[in-house]
Parts: structure tokens; C-alpha cells; sequence
């Protein structure tokens, strides 16, 4: 990779303390910061040269006079701090981070906060990233953003650096559009509107992936089309990633001395025959107190296990400081306690509770000597604890219990996939657990760890990469009007003899508005085009799908010809309209009754009738909806339509019905067979265009407004694109 990488993050992937008045580091252990850490050293062991950058927050108020003096030494090992007040980091990182997204993106809507002064916080310190991130990017960087901390920073970046590679990737859940939809309006728009600022936008599961693309539709607006989004101005590209880890690493930990060290410890455990392991950060999502009240409630069903097993419980500290946290590890606590009490004997503990984080030889001696790992969270982005243990098990024998709220669930099928919130499914699975035969044990994890060893985080970072730059190149290649190409478009026109230029309307000359009554010409458009008009030897077309009367109304005074209906009917100046083909209007008497039936299944939507079109519009429709009886009513208006001469079109949120025979198509075949101009323009942005485009062929410059797939040349990004082009019509250009 000849690029350089600039991973931005909310942390950076240090901890700091203070040791004698001084700050000390070291390296941050689990999550994004060992993966992308072991990416980042493999990295560096290939490819020497390679580029990289690491941008965030330190992990120490910025307001802190040492804090500021550790750039120097950070930026020795590549890495950029983005400094945060106290203050901030409470309203951000405690306030709106962990007490309004995370509890909602995990599904849990009651525990959500909504404060606007949290919300103004995330902006705030989304706009310090922003402005850090300015200070140290490279026109061809890729930028890669991470995580639920940084949802508006793509498009804050777009707005500066519009041709700039952003990658984005959410490693928690993404919610069903009915939670998410408990966000403000503004709040979950600007989110959604941030996420899209990037060209690639990954998550760990094809369902958030999903969900993402869902609220999308239904929230803004825009379709999609095999996971690419296509907005006003640019597209972005929804795909899935599930994050590995370094198999290698917790394959060959048994090996070490220190974990060995580890393991000779738990070996000390007299009297017990199985391990069963649960290691999780102190939260709500993981589930920790629902797996004690599982064991429990194995042990009192199972009593022959009773000083045979030993559930060791590891609970990594986490927000002490939050009193929903310092409740959860008393209930843990006392729950621990009332086993313990209950069931214990002097010579059996059944649960050797931890509150502690552990050192990778402590981790990986549990790993490798536990018969059992219950890894059951009630909501979990991906969960590596499930993927951890199954590298780790050298003799493959062992079993992973696995919530199938995980998004490690999806990749490891083979582990005993119960529902948390069920307590006997999870004795259920304890039980068949302690009792599977080592060949089954074997078999299993034999399939989960070749699947891991395939897909490890450094393949997972360099598929991740290696999309965004594909697609990224597939943007810049992919006819995207350049400002020299602009400027041999004005050099034509000014050079020709006769000019013809044919304008689609709707998207094109002025933004889709939600109702058509709302997108009448403003004062500037109409300067602009009669302008145009009256240049030398130019003929100006307006194409659109709008009745004639809305077109007369609309261009009453200016010198240009309009064709309505998508090339029913023409007015060549101001002569009257007329039809190109004769056309029969017989068979909307079958299709009304069928639009009203869709009206009225589909609140929001309408019918616009013209004389030989009639057009069902759903823009104002619930999205998922709208989008299924769009379909239905296609397939039965094609049915029904069979043996009539018309024509049924799905364009932006619109089904049409038009008669056949006429068409944008069939107006520039009008045109050219009656004059022969040495320069035609041709610009649209639906698919009713794409017959202009190709009839017109490579006779004219012909561009599409809008990512999607066109047989037009070129691409612009938006109707203001449009007008600028328009607009360098008229200046003067020498060669």
C-alpha cells in the first residue's frame, strides 16, 4: 500500500497513568486497539516503508498542561492526540457516547439519555477531530474513522477535502429503524447524513448492515442499489467485515512460559472436573448477571455437577464513576455471594469470582484450560472473548455457549447458539456442554478455527482497505465531469455553428422535491436558461415528465422550447404544442382504479395524471413499504397492461404509465432528423433519461446527474453542478 493510512479513533491505542509526577504509557489491550495494533506491527514487519498515522484522544483531559507536552513523543510513534477538556469528555464521552448511543444501539431505550447538551458536546468534539484530523491529512490519504464516537466526522471531512478516500466502520450494533427512530429528527439525520460522508461504511453483520441501509431510506430518503447508496451529490458503498483476530497470537500463547505459569495456577483448583469460563467488561450488554442466574439455576436442576464445576467469572472494572455501573457490580457481587453461600461447601467454591483485567498470559492460561466458555451477551456488535477462546483451544477440544445476540454468531455456527434472555436455553446448553463427546468437541472447533485462521484482522483490515480504494478509484474513474473536460464542453459550444441542449427538469435543473407543485424554477434558473436562450445559434430543450399546462405556466416568456410528458408533446418556441405520434389514451380508464387502490393501501402517496401518462408518486410513503407495494403494483400494472401499447417506468420514489411509442429518445430523433447541429448537450438524472442518452449516442456530450449506472459519458454529482456548468457556457473560453 503506497498510500498512507490514518486511522482515526476516539483513543488513542495507549493508557496513561502518572507514576512520580510523570505520565507513563502503555499499550491498550483488547478490541480495536489490539487489532488494528497487530495489523499495524505485521505491517511494519513486511512492508518497512509503510505509511501510517493513528489519530485520537490521548485518554487525559486536554486541558492538562502535560497532556499537551506528549505531541512530540506521540508523533515519534506515528500517532496524532486530539485533545479533550473534562468537561467535554463528560458531556461527550460519558454523556452522549454512553449514556444515548450506547444503550440505544445496543437496544436497551429505556436507559437512553436525551440531552441537548451532551448532543451539542458530540458535535463539538466530532468538529476537534475534524479540524486535528486537517492539520496532519494528505490529499491521498486514506482515512479509515472508527466507531459510534465519530459519527459525523466523514461528512465534516467531505465538506473539506471532497475528493478524499473515508473509510467509516461501526463496531457496535446498528438498531432496527424502530429504535433508532427515538433519536430526534435532527440528532438521527445528522448521524445518518455523518456516516455518509464516507465512501465505505462497514460493519461486523450483514443485519446492521441492514438496518443501516433501512433508516437510510426511510429516514432521508435515498435508495439503494446492491448495498451503494446514491444521494443528491455522491455515492457510498454499505458492506459487511467481521472482524478477525491474530489467530497465531492465541494459537501458539499455550506455548509461552508466562501463560504456562498461568496454567500450573489453575491447575491448583482441587476437586473439579470442568472449567467454565465467562470473561466481559462491567456493562448492562453483556449479560453477566443473566449467566450467573443460569448457572444457578443449572446448579439446583443438575445437583450430580455440584463440586464437579467451577465457574470462574472474570469482570474487567468499567465506568465506576456511573452509578448504573456501581449498582450492577453490587447486584454481581451479592449474586456471587448467594451462590456461593448456598451451594459452597469447604472444599468447592462454584463461583471464583474476578474483578480485575487480566494480562494476555492470564487470558490465554483461562483460555486454554477452561472446558467451557459461556459467552452470552444480550447485545453485542461482534464479541472477540468467543473468537479468543476458539484460536486458543491447541487440542481443539472445549466448548464455546455463544449468544446468538453476537455478532460473532453469524461466523461461528458450530458453537451451541442459545437466546441469553431464556435461562433454561442456557442451562440447557451448560448441560450438553460438560457432556459433549471429545470427537463432537473436536469437529466443531476444528471448522470455527480453520474459518478463523482464514479470516484474521489483518485480512479483515486489508479487505476493508483494499474495498475502499476499489471503490474509490471506481468514483474517480467512473466519468466523473472534471473541470478540463468542462472546459472543452464551453470551447465546443462557443466554436459551433448550431448548439442544441437538452435539459431534463425533476433533479437535474432544480432538486426532487417531495411534492411536484413544489418545484417550480426560482429567479435564478430562469435568468439563467433565458440567457442560454438567447446566445447565438443555440436551441434550448427543456425535456420533463410534467403535463404542458405546469410547463407553460412555469417558462411563460423565455425564448426555448419545452416537450412534456417525457416527449408526448412539443412546443417549438412559441408555437403551439404539438403531439409527435398519434397516441391512444383508452387504457387509463383500467389503470386509474388500480392507482387510487395503491393510493389508498400507501398513505402518503399520490397520483398525478396527464393526458397520456398517468404517475404514481410515493415519495412522501413509509420507505419500506412504499418500496414493496411499489413492486406489486409494477408486476400487476405489466400484467394487466399486457396487450395495451404503453409503457410502465419506475424512476425516483415514481411509478408511471405512459403510452408507448414516445419517449426523450424519441424527441432527440425528432430534433436531429429535422436539424444537424455540430453540438448537442444532453443532461438528465433518471431513467426515463437514458433514452435521450441513447439515441443520442456519441454524437453529443451526454451526462447523468447522480452515481448510478447510465449510458450517459459523464457524471455530475448534483443539479448545482448542472447550473455551473450551464453557467461556463457563457464565459468566455480561448484555447
Amino acid at each position: 500500500m503506497s498510500e498512507r493510512l490514518v486511522i482515526i479513533s476516539n483513543r488513542l491505542p495507549l493508557n496513561f497513568s502518572r507514576q512520580d509526577g510523570k505520565i507513563k504509557f502503555t499499550k491498550s489491550v483488547g478490541g480495536l486497539a489490539t487489532g488494528l495494533s497487530s495489523y499495524l506491527a505485521s505491517l511494519r514487519a513486511n512492508v518497512p516503508q509503510a505509511k501510517y498515522l493513528w489519530v485520537g484522544w490521548p485518554g487525559l483531559p486536554g486541558d492538562n498542561l502535560e497532556v499537551k507536552g506528549l505531541e512530540v513523543s506521540l508523533h515519534a510513534k506515528k500517532m496524532h492526540p486530539v485533545m479533550i477538556s473534562a468537561e467535554e469528555i463528560k458531556h461527550f464521552y460519558n454523556g452522549f457516547c454512553n449514556d444515548t448511543v450506547w444503550p440505544l444501539f445496543h437496544s436497551f431505550p429505556y436507559l437512553v439519555s436525551y440531552n441537548n447538551e451532551e448532543w451539542a458536546a458530540y458535535r463539538a468534539v466530532n468538529e476537534r477531530f475534524c479540524e486535528e484530523a486537517l492539520k496532519v491529512l494528505q490529499p491521498d490519504d486514506i482515512v479509515w474513522i472508527h466507531d459510534y464516537h465519530l459519527m459525523l466526522l466523514p461528512k465534516m471531512l467531505r465538506e473539506r477535502l471532497p475528493d478524499l478516500a473515508i473509510g467509516f466502520f461501526l463496531h457496535i450494533p446498528f438498531p432496527v429503524f424502530e429504535i433508532f427512530r427515538l433519536l430526534p429528527n435532527k440528532w438521527r439525520r445528522q448521524i445518518l447524513q455523518g456516516m455518509l460522508g464516507s465512501d465505505l461504511i462497514g460493519f461486523h453483520t450483514y443485519d446492521y448492515s441492514r438496518h443501516f441501509i433501512e433508516c437510510v431510506g426511510r429516514i432521508l430518503g435515498y435508495e439503494h442499489s446492491l448495498g451503494i447508496i446514491t444521494t443528491e451529490n455522491r455515492a457510498t458503498k454499505v458492506d459487511t467485515f467481521p472482524m478477525g483476530i491474530d489467530f497465531s497470537k492465541f494459537y501458539e500463547g499455550a506455548n509461552r512460559r508466562a501463560v504456562q505459569r498461568e496454567q500450573a495456577k489453575l491447575k491448583k483448583i482441587e476437586g473439579v472436573e470442568k472449567i467454565i469460563l465467562s470473561v466481559d467488561r462491567l456493562d448492562y450488554t453483556k449479560g453477566i448477571i443473566n449467566r450467573l442466574q443460569g448457572y444457578q439455576t443449572f446448579l439446583t436442576e443438575y445437583p450430580e455437577w455440584r463440586e464437579k464445576v467451577q465457574f470462574i467469572l472474570v469482570v474487567v472494572p468499567s465506568r465506576m464513576e456511573v452509578k448504573l455501573y456501581n449498582d450492577m457490580k453490587s447486584e454481581i457481587d451479592g449474586l456471587v455471594g448467594e451462590i456461593n453461600g448456598f451451594f459452597g461447601t469447604v472444599n468447592w467454591t462454584p463461583v471464583n469470582y474476578r474483578f480485575k483485567a487480566l494480562s494476555f498470559a492470564e487470558l490465554s492460561a483461562l483460555y486454554s484450560m477452561s472446558n467451557i466458555a459461556l459467552v452470552t451477551p444480550l447485545r453485542d456488535g461482534m464479541n472477540l472473548i468467543a473468537k479468543e477462546y476458539v484460536a486458543s483451544r491447541q487440542d481443539q477440544s472445549g466448548v464455546l455457549i455463544l449468544s446468538e445476540m453476537a455478532g460473532a454468531a453469524q461466523e461461528l455456527g458450530e458453537a451451541i447458539i442459545i437466546n441469553p434472555h431464556h435461562r433454561d436455553e442456557m442451562v440447557e446448553a451448560i448441560v450438553a456442554g460438560l457432556n459433549m463427546p471429545l470427537p463432537e468437541q473436536q469437529e466443531r472447533m476444528n471448522f470455527m478455527q480453520r474459518r478463523l485462521q482464514g479470516y484474521t484482522v489483518t485480512r479483515w483490515v486489508e479487505d476493508f482497505i483494499h474495498e475502499l480504494t476499489d471503490f474509490k478509484a471506481t468514483q474517480r474513474e467512473s466519468k466523473l465531469l472534471n473541470a478540463k473536460m468542462r472546459r472543452q464542453i464551453s470551447l465546443d459550444f462557443h466554436q459551433a455553428k448550431l448548439k442544441f441542449l437538452f435539459l431534463d427538469y425533476d433533479g437535474t435543473l432544480v432538486p426532487i422535491k417531495k411534492t411536484p407543485q413544489y418545484a417550480e424554477p426560482d429567479t435564478a434558473l430562469l435568468s439563467l436558461l433565458d440567457t442560454l436562450s438567447k446566445q447565438p445559434r443555440t436551441r434550448l430543450v427543456i425535456i420533463s415528465g410534467r403535463d404542458k399546462n405546469t410547463m407553460e405556466r412555469w417558462f411563460r416568456g423565455l425564448d426555448l422550447d419545452l416537450v412534456a410528458e417525457h416527449g408526448i408533446w412539443i412546443r417549438e418556441g412559441s408555437a403551439s404544442w404539438e403531439i409527435i405520434k398519434p397516441l391512444q389514451n383508452d387504457w387509463k380508464k383500467e389503470v386509474l382504479p388500480i392507482l387510487k387502490k395503491y393510493t389508498e393501501r400507501l398513505p402518503g402517496s399520490f397520483i398525478e395524471e396527464k393526458e397520456f401518462s398517468i404517475a404514481w408518486h410515493y415519495r412522501l410513503a413509509n420507505f419500506g413499504l412504499a418500496s414493496m407495494r411499489a413492486k406489486e403494483l409494477i408486476n400487476n400494472l405489466n400484467h394487466l397492461l399486457a396487450k395495451h401499447d404503453v409503457q410502465v417506468i419506475q424512476g425516483k420514489r415514481v411509478v408511471e404509465v405512459r403510452s408507448f411509442g414516445a419517449n426523450k429518445g424519441t424527441v432527440a430523433t425528432y430534433y436531429l432528423e429535422k436539424y444537424v447541429p455540430d453540438f448537442i448537450l444532453a443532461i438528465g438524472d433518471d431513467t426515463t433519461d437514458e433514452d435521450l442518452f441513447k439515441a443520442i449516442g456519441d454524437r453529443a456530450y451526454t451526462i447523468k446527474v447522480g452515481y448510478s449506472k447510465s449510458h450517459a459519458q459523464y457524471i455530475v454529482e448534483s443539479h448545482n453542478d448542472v447550473r455551473f456548468l450551464l453557467e461556463s457556457l457563457l464565459e468566455n473560453v480561448q484555447e
